[in-house]
């Protein structure tokens, strides 16, 4: 299930309308309240919204109709109805339903991005996107995630980026935090730290210059 929901969400996220965020919410508090009122695993219902927003990310213009305007909501569903009952759950097709009928399909990007967070809190799942020149390896990848498991005190989902940039060792982004170790910051923060310090002694030879003036 991680892949499949971790590839959704970054997808996802491109397509999310900040603005929407809020309404987009109340819409997936009311599917995992849902799913827990219906006795269904939390995990496998997060993992059907993955798989039906992944169809979405590879079928556009399929999305497109569902969020264009010029399509009534009535064709909407029975779009849905033709395409998926038979195939999903009866709880995730009355969550369709529901948000087709209700004009919302056009922000299912950032419902799904709300309940996969909320999903992670309840869970203590923590994103984390580790960023390097080249790919890492199995037991490079395993020791980062058990360090980070004890550092962050949660299950880290982690998502990898190759960057040839990356001179050398990781950068690793948590949230809004970034844990930049690679050559290249290495070197960039050597090369502030020289420069404040010249900074620095021509200051203090200019104040000492200064000094010498007014003793004579």
């Amino acid at each position: 299930m991680q892949d499949t929901a971790q590839d959704a969400r970054f997808a996802a996220k491109f397509n999310a309308d900040i603005n929407a965020e809020k309404i987009a919410e109340v819409y997936a508090q009311a599917y995992l309240n849902a799913v827990t009122g219906d006795g269904q695993s939390t995990e496998d219902a997060v993992n059907e919204f993955a798989s039906f927003i992944g169809l979405l990310q590879s079928q556009k213009k399929f999305a497109d109709v569902l969020s264009s305007s010029m399509v009534s909501n009535e064709e909407k569903t029975a779009l849905l109805e033709k395409v998926f009952v038979g195939q999903i759950t009866p709880l995730f097709w009355n969550f369709l339903q529901t948000v087709a009928k209700r004009s919302r399909l056009d922000i299912i990007f950032s419902i799904f991005l709300q309940v996969q967070s909320l999903f992670d809190q309840q869970s203590k799942r923590i994103p984390v996107v580790i960023t390097a020149a080249a790919e890492l390896d199995e037991p490079l990848l395993n020791s980062l995630t058990e360090k980070l498991r004890r550092v962050l005190g949660g299950e880290p989902i982690i998502k990898t980026v190759i960057d040839p940039s990356v001179i050398g060792g990781l950068v690793i982004r948590v949230g809004d935090t970034v844990y930049d170790a690679s050559i290249q910051t290495q070197l960039e923060l050597v090369r502030r730290q020289m420069i404040e310090r010249s900074a620095q002694e021509i200051q203090s030879r200019r104040e000492s210059y200064i000094d010498n003036l007014d003793r004579q």
